[in-house]
């Protein structure tokens, strides 16, 4: 889509103020309510870097210790916030490294804004002093990118860019800018932008769609929900916790989409997917009808899809057109906003309770606790596991953490046994898997939601990716609870190998240096648990304290996550041990 084509309306200003295009930088982000921004000076950004310097009154800057940990960081303010995340980097390294956040923003449906510097204008092409095609890098992991040459573009462009990050399927938007963009000056205005031609960011709802639907739902015998990330993303919580509860139909979720309604509800039955929980992924092939919210049936929560609900009618509430029928038939599309579609189906559903279904479920969750959960959480062993640990955080928190996890098996253990009360409380890596996520995004969650604890899980191997940001912590004060769940293995890659490889542990064994050191270096307080009788006064101790706190706990070197779900195989397949 080219600048030119917003609609004129959106363009037309009342006055204008003669500026630099890096002061105007300024302007749009104070405009769009984009007062927290997470970056890293260098060459090409200096004269933005300068402006925020002069205009440091209006906009807070996080110094991030790597451009990757500056698109976390705004990632982690993004999902706990629901606004814009804010990330800023200079040319060449510095563009290139914010390429990992802007691939995991993109296909976990992150809003976020990257601001690029670039060299100038009379230098594009000549392979200048770190100039990086960072338009055509992107251009594959971005909702919309441009590069900017004059400043006169500048106002139009970030309307745009904040515009299109936000709206219907949110999503990574990144603009870059020439030097010398930066220091031309030109008569400056602004326009929220609200429209542009050819864009329709949420399709209109369909009447029929929702008639259709409704009539298989209230036909269903063994109905299904799996719901996902756009129940939130589309502040859709009320309205779905309604649909549900009126119908009676047990609803999963996947990893992005917990939350949305209490852990606690009756009719939550738990995770589907590669280590979800027993009775959802087995059901799956056993239910009539299955109802698909704001998920995108991603390869991780369908398994083999030659297998994946053959016997049910597939109904598949989404925004983005592009997903429905994409991995799964969807025989009743439901295109919209959830908030809509889910409100406006609401009345024509019969309530019903589906008790004979429900014990289903039931019946697995006690298969699953006797083979799975009870030795998770109560282990009878002498070795610390992860789930005890998340156990007490539940006990210490109450459930009304943010609870940040980074990515292995720490990941899964985690969600699947913190207990959220509130929506937004989950923030993780989803369809990107990316280690290193945890860390700065949980800076940017507690920054962005400062009222409520924020505890980050992290993987020994996953913490070092991005353990410079312990300087960040240290600069910010931020009061994160940093919890690193210590196995000295990269966990999940070994227990593939102890299962598919013949115990090959090939380049997956740590040798870790000292964690609480290397915190109290930062002035963070830090403890390491490896005794059960010890854990739950350190856990104590963490969560009363007001600042930053560190905790290590070592566990079990060889436990593995179950259930599980092999690669390739049916979601009826799923592994209890």
């Amino acid at each position: 889509m080219d600048v030119k084509t917003i609609d004129k309306k959106q363009s037309a200003a009342a006055t204008t103020t003669k500026m630099s295009g890096s002061e105007a930088l300024i302007h749009c982000l104070v405009a769009e309510g984009a007062n927290l921004v997470y970056g890293y000076p260098g060459g090409a950004i200096m004269p933005f870097y300068d402006q925020l310097h002069i205009h440091q009154d209006k906009i807070q800057h996080v110094l991030t210790r790597h451009e990757q940990g500056a698109t976390h960081a705004a990632q982690g303010f993004a999902r706990a916030t629901g606004k814009v995340g804010v990330a800023v980097a200079t040319s060449g390294p510095g563009a290139t490294n914010l390429i990992t956040g802007i691939a995991d923003a993109q296909i976990d449906s992150t809003p976020m804004v990257c601001i690029t510097g670039q060299v100038g204008s009379h230098l594009l092409g000549s392979d200048a002093f770190q100039e990086t095609d960072i338009i055509g890098i992107s251009t594959p992991v971005t909702k919309w990118n441009y590069q900017i040459t004059s400043a006169k573009e500048i106002p139009e462009v970030m309307a745009k860019a904040f515009y299109i990050a936000r709206s219907g399927r949110p999503g990574p938007v990144l603009i870059d800018i020439t030097k010398d963009a930066q220091f031309e000056e030109f008569d400056y205005a602004y326009a929220k932008c609200e429209h542009i031609r050819s864009y329709t960011p949420t399709p209109e709802v369909q009447e029929d769609q929702l008639k259709a639907a409704a009539e298989a739902i209230n036909a269903a015998k063994k109905p299904m929900i799996v719901w996902g990330q756009g129940v939130i993303l589309g502040e859709a919580e009320e309205e779905f916790k309604a649909f549900v509860e009126k119908s009676g139909i047990p609803a999963a979720w996947t990893i992005l989409g917990v939350s949305a309604i209490p852990t606690s509800h009756p009719l939550n039955v738990g995770m589907v997917g590669m280590h979800g929980n027993y009775g959802p992924n087995v059901l799956t092939n056993e239910c009539d009808v299955l109802i698909a919210i704001g998920m995108r049936f991603d390869d991780r929560v369908t398994g083999n899809l030659e297998t994946y609900a053959k016997q049910a009618k597939i109904i598949h509430f989404e925004i983005d057109p592009a997903e429905v029928s994409k991995n799964v038939k969807a025989d009743y599309p439901v295109l919209g906003n959830s908030k809509e579609t889910l409100s406006r189906i609401l009345p024509l559903i019969n309530e019903k309770t589906h008790t004979d279904w429900h014990q289903r479920f039931k019946d697995h969750d006690v298969i699953e606790y006797e083979k799975v959960i009870k030795n998770d959480i109560h282990p009878t062993k002498e070795g610390l596991t992860m789930g005890e640990v998340i156990e007490l955080i539940n006990k210490k928190t109450k459930g009304e953490a943010i609870i940040v996890t980074d990515v292995g098996q720490h990941q899964m253990v985690g969600i699947r046994y913190a207990d959220f009360n509130q929506s937004k409380s989950n923030i993780t890596s989803g369809g990107l898997g990316t280690m290193g996520f945890a860390l700065p995004a949980a800076i940017g969650a507690k920054m962005g939601a400062p009222d409520r604890e924020v505890v980050a899980i992290i993987g020994d191997g996953g913490y070092q990716m991005t353990i410079q940001e312990l300087g960040t912590v240290f600069q910010t004060e931020a009061a994160v609870k940093i919890v690193v769940l210590n196995n000295e293995f990269l966990g999940m890659v070994r227990q593939w190998q102890q299962l598919f490889f013949d115990k090959r542990y090939a380049s997956t064994e740590m040798k870790n240096p000292n964690f609480c050191k290397i915190a109290e270096a930062y002035d963070i307080e830090a403890q390491k648990v490896s005794k059960r009788e010890n854990l739950e006064a350190a856990v104590e101790k963490m969560i009363a304290s007001k600042n930053s706190f560190f905790l290590e706990v070592m566990v079990e070197k060889e436990d593995n996550v179950f259930p599980m779900i092999p690669t390739g195989a049916s979601v009826s397949d799923i592994r209890l041990e």
